[in-house]
């Protein structure tokens, strides 16, 4: 298992967002994480990645404890995410968003910073060969020279992908990265991450989208109420009681 939470508990002025959430991703998977609106998906998510503290539980990855760790920690460790809304720097240029998430920046070092080394001038060349394939990847090179905030929702979408690219990671964590955008765009995302999965990479995918649930994901886990609820594939979840019971007692999670 490559990730596992285990127990997650987490309140927010003396209410109970997650009382008890524990499942595991395997590697090589792109899994859905599921359920109604305030479930607590996005809060896992943000204790996962390093934003919030957890009150209870644990998170594991790729066998280490990385429970409470800053998001810069988790992201050096191989663990990346994207947001619902795009968090990148709408001033900057996308090649510059790409640039600032790349891993082993020259800057970080004061001595190369200062004096301009030969390996800094190295790496920089590197991060910027890495955002002009992972542009290309993407279809943004056309984009690369205009600011964050002049590109569409769709394009941001890829962005958001984009910037998690660039930090290399083992495994993603995407929140809603088709949500708002054309059915075009949503095929061609969909499509991105069966490669991405294809090529080793581990996604967990919070979505509501059933039918690109349905398309990408294998397995699927449901929450309901700050607690996992099930996990088995598609057809499986969508058949549960409990399942269609936490969707407003749907006859089916399709509808």
């Amino acid at each position: 298992m490559l990730f596992q939470v285990t127990d997650l508990q987490r309140h927010f002025y003396g209410v109970s967002a997650l009382s008890g959430v524990s499942f595991g991703v395997e590697a090589g998977t792109i899994t859905g994480l599921i359920g109604p609106n305030g479930a607590g998906k996005t809060t896992v998510f943000n204790i996962v990645s390093g934003l919030l503290r957890p009150h209870g539980g644990r998170v594991h990855f790729d066998g280490a404890d990385i429970t409470g760790k800053r998001a810069e920690a988790v992201s050096r460790r191989g663990l990346a995410r994207t947001f619902q809304i795009a968090r990148g720097f709408p001033r900057l240029t996308v090649m510059e968003n790409l640039l600032l998430y790349g891993p082993g920046q020259p800057g970080e070092s004061l001595f190369d910073a200062l004096m301009g080394s030969h390996r800094a001038r190295r790496r920089e060349r590197e991060l910027v060969d890495k955002a002009r394939a992972v542009a290309d990847r993407l279809s943004l090179t056309h984009l690369l020279d205009s600011r964050a905030d002049a590109i569409s929702g769709g394009q941001k979408k890829l962005l958001e992908l984009g910037r998690a690219l660039m930090a290399e990671p083992r495994m993603i964590l995407l929140d809603e990265p088709i949500a708002g955008v054309n059915p075009t765009l949503a095929d061609r995302l969909a499509q991105h991450l069966c490669e991405l999965r294809d090529e080793g990479r581990t996604l967990l995918v919070i979505e509501h989208n059933m039918n690109m649930i349905a398309k990408i994901c294998d397995p699927v886990i449901v929450m309901a109420e700050g607690v996992t609820l099930a996990s088995g594939g598609f057809e499986q979840i969508a058949a549960n009681p409990l399942v269609q019971d936490a969707y407003m007692s749907r006859p089916s999670v399709r509808d």
